[in-house]
């Protein structure tokens, strides 16, 4: 990966550190879950923060920017993800992500 705020966006999932993590986000930040948007915080909430998520990065393309992931999280197990960042004036203004 070569993106540096998809690589701290990766690190504060796997701390759980949730301050971390939307500090990394533009205040109107959006999200999609195969394809459908969802609420930000709620999603992250149930699927990243209060079940344990971990992200390991497979393959990177588009300048770290798409990912394929291997997540886990205490509720799904394991599963092959694919993870897609728009990165703006530093910041996450949205990502996508679904089962590759």
């Amino acid at each position: 990966m070569t993106d540096p705020v998809v690589q701290a966006f990766i690190a504060a999932v796997n701390d759980g550190d949730e301050k971390a993590f939307f500090d990394l986000l533009s205040p109107d930040a959006t999200m999609s879950d195969d394809g459908t948007d969802r609420d930000l915080r709620a999603w992250t909430a149930r699927e990243i923060f209060d079940d344990n998520g971990h992200m390991e990065v497979e393959s990177s393309s588009d300048a770290g920017k798409s990912l394929i992931i291997r997540y886990r999280n205490d509720t799904w197990g394991e599963m092959r993800t694919y993870w897609r960042f728009v990165v703006e004036s530093g910041k996450v203004s949205r990502f996508e992500t679904g089962q590759a």
